[in-house]
């Protein structure tokens, strides 16, 4: 990863520049890493199978003021047309996440065959279903690698039906300190619903000192003649008066081209009713 003939300066544009995701990255790092003075970069986790290639680069800065900055780099294949795609994160949880909602392009399958005997190098499920749906093959939401799609769309909207009624019970919370408050933000910022949590629950998270981030639902069911896949996020903040404060991102692919979107609730029910409503909807 690192070119010797290259300047800071010149790697922090290309590597700003391909990512797709940049605009999230919060100002206070962008403005930070204006100070770099050198950088380097090295393989974090990689995972390879027949469908899906996946690698996390750390990009380590070291700045004008003699403190250090760390950029975490996701690098997939998991779009439509198979193209590489580069994502930025200034949180390696957020960048493990990420990596975690990455799916085989439609038609594919991912073998597990990353010669790790299941898991790829970050220690992860190597075929990705288990990261997805948080479930082994008898746990709700689990899909067969090796079954054929289902034979109707009814059918399937019928299970996505079943799995909305019957959410599995919350898991015991472990908040982070971690810039919470602009995390908050940025969830908001990308939220593309016009019904999403309006200026009264933003001035709310801005006193936000700490947040979880948990998984509450994730399938791929076939809608139409394109596969539509489903994850449910509940982002929990703790407040500094003590209060919890949780927003529910739904993230899909039920969209005219395929592409990600973000649509952000204050409640879980409402989130899954958008859910449901995308899957019919196409």
């Amino acid at each position: 990863m690192n070119d010797p003939y290259e300047t800071t300066e010149t790697h922090l544009e290309r590597l700003l520049g391909r990512a797709l995701n940049s605009f999230d990255l919060p100002d206070s790092v962008v403005e930070r890493l204006d100070s770099a003075l050198a950088h380097d970069s090295s393989l974090h986790s990689s995972h390879h199978s027949a469908a899906l290639h996946r690698s996390t680069y750390r990009h380590a800065y070291l700045l004008a003021d003699g403190s250090s900055l760390t950029l975490w780099e996701l690098v997939h294949n998991s779009g439509r047309d198979g193209a590489r795609r580069h994502e930025l994160y200034a949180d390696e949880g957020e960048a493990r996440l990420a990596a975690s909602r990455l799916r085989p392009a439609r038609g594919e399958r991912s073998d597990g065959a990353d010669g790790s005997g299941g898991g790829g190098a970050d220690g992860r499920q190597a075929d990705g279903f288990a990261a997805i749906f948080g479930a082994g093959p008898e746990g709700p939401g689990y899909d067969n690698p090796d079954a054929e799609p289902g034979d109707s769309l009814d059918a399937d909207l019928e299970l996505l039906g079943r799995l909305l009624a019957t959410p599995p019970a919350p898991p015991a919370r472990t908040y982070v300190p971690d810039d919470s408050a602009d995390h908050a933000r940025r969830l908001l910022r990308r939220a593309e619903n016009p019904d999403r949590p309006g200026e009264e629950t933003a001035g709310l998270l801005r006193a936000a000192f700490a947040h979880h981030i948990g998984q509450a639902f994730g399938r791929q069911c076939p809608a139409d003649v394109r596969d539509a896949a489903f994850t449910l996020y509940e982002h929990a903040f703790l407040l500094l008066d003590g209060t919890e404060l949780s927003l529910w991102e739904v993230e899909h692919t039920a969209t005219p081209d395929g592409r990600h979107m973000c649509e952000v609730y204050e409640d879980e029910r409402t989130a899954r009713e958008a859910m449901e409503l995308r899957a019919r909807v196409r």
